[in-house]
């Protein structure tokens, strides 16, 4: 089945499921002060997540991603992963993390059905690292990394944020870093949001400063597979790894949007800029999956062409750990 299609003809294969809002770390342009709780922590439960992903899995969705805040405070993630693993029609199970005790953690998240890893790293430079996440914990990262790629984890990337103060020596230590490493690095463009204005208008910088760095080393584009995010990923004969870029200020960005998002308290949300979103919580709770079904289709019709980020409209996201990235 595959009626997951909006009103511009974008079809939704890749379902971004948020299992926390808290954070451990205190990354410099998300969470700055650290996690403030500000309501009762009442995020979807093990069951509910199962519910969601199979109602999503029911109308085409194939790929699940695990997200935050950070996944890994739930104790109870490897129950997650095993029952979204478990869906019918679910075919990549993947999780997002900042790594903290991932060298620990990944071996029991494989075993429960995990098929990929997103390890968050913005430095490669232990103080430039501990600046920005507020931990020195770079070694025990790039450990726990390496620890899923010695147990086969099929898909392993790294996410860093592209910021003024790291570029150029960032590339130059990224590039090193995939030459024997079979991983996918891909810097993520700043994006303001309704806390780090001013934190943007001092470190972004636009995208095409990295894929001009890498062009003119001899980099080139990488096909995309049909369920892929939003980066556009580069390859080199002489690298095992890949070099991508996500640039949500890009023309047409939006264009090949394939992926909606469930907030860890169950509302859909079908921008990550937008405003509001429509609850399922308690058609989670109570086990409705018709009922479920039907809001999904009924509030896919409300997905807008794009995001006003051009305009300084970051919709109501406060911070990315608010509503999974």
């Amino acid at each position: 089945m595959d009626d997951l299609v909006d009103g511009f003809g974008r079809r939704f294969h890749y379902l971004r499921l948020s299992v926390t809002e808290v954070c451990n770390f205190r990354c410099t342009y998300c969470l700055p002060d650290g996690f403030k709780k500000s309501a009762p922590l009442t995020f979807l439960t093990p069951q509910e997540c199962e519910r969601v992903v199979r109602a999503f899995a029911e109308l085409g969705v194939s790929k699940i991603r695990l997200t935050g805040g950070e996944p890994s405070v739930r104790r109870d993630l490897p129950e997650i992963i095993a029952r979204t693993a478990a869906v019918p029609g679910v075919t990549k199970v993947c999780i997002t993390t900042n790594g903290w005790n991932l060298d620990r953690q990944v071996a029991g998240w494989r075993d429960a059905g995990l098929t990929n890893l997103n390890v968050s790293i913005d430095s490669l430079d232990r103080e430039t690292f501990r600046r920005i996440t507020g931990h020195d914990r770079l070694p025990s990262v790039v450990a726990g990394l390496d620890r899923a790629l010695s147990l086969g984890v099929p898909n392993v990337k790294v996410n860093g944020v592209l910021i003024r103060d790291t570029v150029e020596a960032g590339f130059e230590a990224f590039t090193a870093f995939v030459r024997s490493r079979p991983v996918a690095v891909r810097f993520i463009e700043l994006m303001r949001t309704g806390d780090n204005a001013e934190y943007f208008a001092d470190q972004h910088v636009p995208g095409t400063v990295l894929t001009d760095w890498l062009t003119a080393r001899g980099w080139s584009p990488r096909p995309r597979a049909f369920d892929d995010g939003p980066a556009v990923e580069m390859v080199h004969p002489d690298h095992a790894g890949r070099i991508g870029l996500i640039a949500p200020y890009a023309p047409g960005f939006c264009d090949s949007c394939n992926r909606l998002r469930i907030t860890a308290r169950g509302q859909l949300r079908l921008c990550l800029f937008g405003e509001l979103g429509v609850g399922l919580k308690d058609l989670l709770e109570v086990d409705e999956p018709e009922a479920l079904r039907a809001r999904i289709l009924k509030a896919l019709a409300g997905k807008p062409a794009g995001h006003r980020l051009h305009e300084g409209d970051s919709g109501d996201t406060r911070q990315l750990a608010q509503f999974g990235g």
